[in-house]
């Protein structure tokens, strides 16, 4: 082990079994073939997508060249008096750009949301001062695209050039490349074509925006480049292979979970980053690891964790570790990548596709298309809160927030899951998040937590190709104000909404329990909610 990443096993009750894993992918050379592009690691199913996927690897190297150029418009930028960068992009388009700005400490206006309020505030900023990126592999993804609609008018109507102002990350011959130039967009960075999305962090999409926001991305580069040796290593040392052996074996004994809490790392958000990597890439075909990401060692799921999760720290180990990952950000990155690629092997499944993550996008478009099919009469109004829950699970007679929840804790199986939902304004709603460690302390379940639509784009996968013992607690909330869409038939709250009732239908059509609160008044409905939570019995 070298200073630049290190990964400590605290305790585990299979050692023993771990060690015969390491060895296996030792022995294999799974490590170094990996680093080599050998895309028939995952069977031949997996093949022709692992083929096109595994340019990631070698990221440090390749992605060099960004560097001169990303510092080139970011000093352009400045000298037009142009340092407000706002990133629209979903997925791995945003939470990398996130982890490497908040852990920088530079400023950078992340949109990876339909809400209409959260939107208006990053509008409301100083459009003389601002550059957009929007940041889409092909472009359709519909939240980057109303974005940038919006943005696009924005700039128009306050006097201000647009396509001065929107600088553009895509893949190489999509629709977006071709629609940017026409449009004489600032400037179009081509990313390779070669990696995923969740892989992307090192790509153009994670290394653009972040450094024209003031970012040493170079220094990132570095960090990854001084951690390759080791993760390409057939060393029974790498802590890729340890990383993914423990994961592994601990998945054989029923933790299928992962919990994750920063102690002292230094690095901001690296939990919402690797939960979108690790549950895409292995959740699917009804098995996968379920990351649970929480507010610190001392949080519920983490320190009271059960049999069915491993507690990992990203800093030095504490009491409840199972694991501890310490290293620098760009070393964190490649080794997290190549650990989630290497437990897909153990696990045999494929690690590069997402199989379900469109059911829910088709959904949500079959709603935009068809608005009366989103109305529906509560099945009770409990104060400022609407219950819709789906059908099958929740008993006729319950009329209060507070049994709705009991129920629903109840219809999950033993060591199931509780995933919490807000389909509201990340920034203004934050105080939502607190009802993640309430839930968690009183339904001894592990639960998560996720901002929609974002964590359609990253969790959303293993919820419905994962394992299928999960419940979901859908918020949704009347907005104040609203923004049009332009050149689409919809707004943005039309837009939020057909995305939870698409995603929650989805859910529902494979038998899992969904309860949507809708919140008509969002700061009462939330008091309501904690008090809810809290009565005894909940």
């Amino acid at each position: 082990m070298t200073e630049v990443i290190s990964v400590e096993i605290v305790r585990t009750p299979n050692q023993n079994q771990v060690d015969t894993v390491i060895g296996d992918l030792v022995r294999d050379s799974a490590p170094s073939r990996l680093t080599a592009g050998d895309a028939t690691l995952w069977g031949a199913d997996a093949e022709p997508e692992a083929s096109i996927r595994l340019a990631w690897t070698t990221l440090h190297e390749t992605s060099r060249p960004l560097v001169a150029e990303i510092t080139a418009l970011r000093d352009e930028l400045l000298a037009e008096g142009v340092d407000r960068v706002v990133l629209a992009g979903m997925g791995g388009s945003s939470l990398a750009p996130e982890v490497i700005t908040g852990t920088a400490g530079v400023p950078l206006v992340v949109l990876d949301t339909t809400d209409p309020g959260q939107v208006a505030e990053a509008l409301a900023g100083d459009l003389e001062r601002t550059v957009v990126v929007v940041s889409s592999k092909s472009g359709g993804t519909v939240e980057t695209d109303s974005h940038r609609r919006i943005f696009e008018a924005a700039f128009t109507a306050a006097g201000v050039d647009a396509a001065s102002r929107i600088v553009v990350v895509t893949d190489p011959g999509s629709p977006l490349e071709a629609a940017s130039r026409e449009a004489g967009y600032r400037k179009v960075f081509l990313a390779d074509p070669h990696v995923g999305g969740r892989y992307s962090a090192l790509t153009a999409f994670g290394l653009v925006p972040s450094g024209l926001a003031g970012a040493d991305v170079g220094k990132l580069l570095d960090e990854a480049a001084s951690a390759a040796p080791l993760v390409s290593a057939d060393s029974p040392d790498n802590p890729a292979v340890v990383l993914a052996a423990t994961f592994a074996v601990a998945h054989a004994h029923g933790a299928e979970k992962i919990v994750f809490a920063d102690t002292g790392s230094g690095i901001v958000g690296f939990g919402d980053w690797a939960e979108q990597l690790i549950a895409e890439s292995t959740g699917k075909n009804g098995t996968g690891l379920l990351p649970v990401v929480v507010e610190g060692p001392g949080a519920p799921g983490f320190v009271d964790a059960r049999t069915d999760a491993t507690t990992v720290a990203i800093g030095p180990a504490t009491g409840s570790s199972t694991l501890s990952v310490e290293g620098t950000l760009g070393a964190q990155f490649l080794v997290w990548e190549y650990a989630t690629a290497l437990v897909g092997r153990v696990l045999e499944i494929n690690p590069f596709d997402q199989p379900d993550v469109e059911a829910a996008k088709k959904a949500a478009r079959s709603l935009l298309d068809s608005p009366a099919a989103s109305s529906t009469e509560p099945a009770f109004v409990d104060g400022p809160i609407e219950a819709y829950p789906s059908e099958g699970w929740l008993p006729s007679d319950v009329k209060t927030v507070a049994e709705a929840l009991r129920a629903l804790v109840a219809a999950a199986p033993e060591h199931g899951y509780l995933s919490v939902q807000a389909y509201l304004d990340r920034i203004d709603d934050a105080s939502f998040a607190l009802v993640r460690p309430e839930l968690a302390q009183r339904s001894h379940l592990q639960t998560t937590f996720g901002w929609g639509p974002r964590f359609l784009h990253s969790t959303g996968q293993y919820h419905k190709g994962g394992h299928q013992n999960g419940v979901f607690l859908q918020l949704t909330g009347a907005s104040e104000q609203n923004l049009d869409v332009p050149g689409r038939p919809y707004d943005l709250s039309t837009l939020q909404l057909a995305q939870a009732l698409g995603d929650g239908q989805v859910l529902a059509e494979r038998g899992r329990p969904v309860l949507r609160l809708h919140l008509t008044d969002r700061v009462a409905g939330l008091a309501q909610l904690v008090e809810a939570i809290q009565e005894d019995g909940s």
